[in-house]
């Protein structure tokens, strides 16, 4: 009767041990699922502000954004929609985007290598 015991409680263990397993690989996989449709998205509202900043790190008057940290990135953009800071384009761009747009874009951004020469 003890060994039936062991038996069973072994089982239970493997079998905790088993879900407790699948239940991360699960979560694991769909935050990566996650962060690619935020990579795909990040570059596709990024395309919207390459009308006016350049993309490759070059600064031609219109400062650039790329591998701006995403603290700094999402302070500007919350100044120019409450209006803090002055720019009717930027304003109506801000205004355009949810936080959680703001949020993947910088993301996205933060993550951009600037280039190393400005012209």
């Amino acid at each position: 009767m003890i060994a039936k015991y062991r038996s069973d409680a072994s089982t239970s263990s493997v079998r905790t041990i088993a879900a407790i397993s699948l239940t991360i690989s699960l979560v694991i996989g769909s935050g990566d699922r996650g962060m690619a449709a935020d990579q795909k998205r990040g570059a596709q509202l990024a395309a919207m502000c390459a009308s006016c900043h350049r993309l490759d790190g070059r600064d031609k008057g219109i400062p650039s954004i790329v591998g701006l940290d995403k603290e700094t990135f999402a302070g500007a953009m919350a100044a120019f929609k409450s209006g803090a800071r002055a720019s009717s384009i930027m304003r109506a761009v801000a205004l355009s985007l949810s936080d959680a747009e703001i949020a993947i874009l910088a993301e996205y951004l933060a993550a951009q290598p600037r280039e190393a020469r400005r012209q």
